[in-house]
């Protein structure tokens, strides 16, 4: 998947929270986001304001989270594990290492393979 079709299908399944996501899928939409954020907040200094990022990390929180839910799908867990990374340090290493693992090759419990 290339960064702009990761980036159409983040927001062609804004809320969608069932089927799986490929490493590249979420990887590219962290991308996105991130170096949007940094361009958006740069642009929010100059300005004097916070509106920007504000407004964006608002229309891209749903599909965030609804790419990593998929993503976790693809690794065969539960989408509530997502709540792991509130736990301080150790949340946010499990979530990468488990982002970062390949997907189950085949079906799994959530649906067939995304490629």
């Amino acid at each position: 998947m290339t960064f702009t079709e990761a980036i159409a299908a983040g927001f062609k399944n804004y809320v969608n929270f069932s089927g799986r996501a490929l490493r590249s899928e979420y990887w590219y939409w962290c991308l996105f986001t991130g170096l949007a954020q940094i361009v958006l907040t740069v642009l929010d200094l100059r300005a004097g304001t916070s509106v920007l990022a504000l407004l964006f990390t608002l229309v891209t929180l749903p599909p965030g989270i609804a790419v990593s839910v998929r993503r976790l799908h693809d690794i065969d867990k539960s989408g509530w594990f997502l709540l792991v990374g509130l736990i301080p340090i150790v949340g946010a290493i499990v979530l990468l290492v488990w982002c970062g693992r390949e997907g189950s090759r085949g079906s799994n419990r959530f649906g067939s393979a995304p490629m």
